[in-house]
């Protein structure tokens, strides 16, 4: 006869059952990893972390007649998109080289233009053609100043490189003290929701692994035999006590 040399395979069930009693068991281990997780977060974003601020400026893009070169344009109010272009542009000039380290030099702040290039937002206001410029700091006065000294000089910029074209400010910056971040509750809340869900995908991982036997459930599931024999209470046994039965103490007779 042949020997059949077909590899056995093994197969793995998950028990859902078994992995949500085991993390029900545990649930006061996921709220308290929660809790942890939470005050890690609230205190990473209260204390560790630069709050930072914001400051805006408003500019009005007229609309006149300018040349760029040998090229004339004519620009209407009605036309929206030649608007958004307008503003693309001066938002490329904006954070050209040349127009950032005059306005560090104007505002006198300790930056350079890389660092300031990366503080500066700016963009179309509701689709119209006022362009809006924010700039965010870790000292609200400090942004408000650099937005101020912005809306002096982007406009000479403007007009030096742009034949006509021209900008006027429609609403200068003030220092605002309220944070724009980081979020105290964004960071609290997925402290929170990161502890919950790897608390549980811990303990998850760990039923799952375990292969230890608890009672004759688990070995009526798992193998195909008969259990012929069980040690009653075997877990629950302590020094004076085996199984069901109790050792009694020996006592001496009377003579």
């Amino acid at each position: 006869m042949k020997k059949n040399n077909k590899p056995v395979r093994e197969y793995y069930t998950i028990d859902l059952v078994h992995i949500f009693k085991t993390l029900w068991q545990r649930i006061w281990l996921i709220v308290l990893a929660g809790i942890i997780a939470a005050g890690i977060g609230f205190s990473v974003s209260a204390f560790l972390i630069k709050p930072e601020y914001s400051s805006s400026i408003m500019l009005y893009v007229n609309n006149s007649s300018f040349s760029l070169g040998n090229t004339s344009f004519s620009i209407s109010s009605s036309e929206i998109t030649a608007a958004q272009s307008l503003v693309k542009t001066y938002g490329e000039i904006l954070n050209n080289r040349s127009t950032l380290e005059r306005v560090i030099e104007e505002a006198d702040v300790p930056y350079s233009y890389k660092q300031l290039s990366k503080k500066i937002q700016s963009g179309q206001s509701n689709n119209t053609e006022i362009m809006r410029v924010d700039v965010t700091t870790n000292d609200p006065y400090e942004a408000a100043k650099i937005a101020n000294c912005i809306a002096e000089v982007l406009p000479v910029r403007i007009s030096e490189i742009i034949d006509g074209a021209s900008m006027e400010v429609v609403d200068a910056a003030v220092p605002n003290l309220e944070k724009v971040s980081p979020s105290i509750t964004q960071y609290t809340a997925v402290g929170l929701i990161l502890g919950v869900l790897l608390s549980a995908l811990a303990i998850a991982v760990g039923a799952l692994m375990d292969d230890t036997i608890h009672d004759e459930e688990y070995i009526l599931q798992t193998y195909d035999y008969p259990i012929l024999a069980k040690v009653p209470d075997l877990l629950g046994s302590d020094k004076k006590k085996y199984g069901y039965y109790s050792a009694k103490k020996k006592t001496s007779k009377n003579s």
